[in-house]
């Protein structure tokens, strides 16, 4: 390979770095979206085992951060070849690492807002599950569901006291 200045012998390790990158920040954002979720499902299972399918679900959601990040590596790396077959330039280089800091980065981000939400939504499901209970009783009574609802029915005090 001759090394000229749009194909100098640094250029590989730029791409070998998005390749990097994307894995690293990828997997990052997945862990730690994934423990998170994970808290929040063992606290909903403490109080409503029933409901721990339905808290899975930003489980799965992290797991696909990291397979984006895979896949992006696996992608740049198809597109590099050992220096003897293929003149890598800088150019590439230079796009090989902003593609694996932008999905590295993205997928750290949304790894932690989607540990934010995870381990909010078993209590989330925890107060719909107890609304939707109050508001099928509230149609019951014979004052409003709003007055029921906001704790000052009197048939409602006279359930409570």
């Amino acid at each position: 390979m001759a090394e000229s200045d749009l194909t100098p012998r640094c250029a590989p390790f730029f791409g070998m770095a998005g390749i990097a990158f994307a894995m690293i920040f990828g997997c990052i954002g997945a862990a730690y979206g994934t423990a998170k979720a994970g808290i929040g499902i063992s606290g909903v299972g403490t109080f409503r085992s029933d409901l721990i399918m339905k808290s899975l679900i930003p489980v799965v959601m992290s797991g696909i951060i990291a397979v984006y990040a895979l896949v992006i590596a696996v992608l740049i790396a198809g597109d590099m070849a050992p220096p003897p077959q293929e003149n890598y330039s800088l150019f590439r280089g230079f796009m090989h690492l902003a593609s694996g800091l932008s999905v590295g980065m993205t997928g750290l981000g949304a790894g932690y807002a989607i540990g934010i939400v995870g381990d909010s939504v078993g209590q989330i499901l925890i107060w719909l599950q107890i609304y939707t209970e109050r508001r099928s009783r509230a149609s019951e009574h014979t004052c409003n569901n709003q007055e029921y609802l906001s704790g000052w029915c009197s048939s409602s005090f006279s359930e409570k006291y």
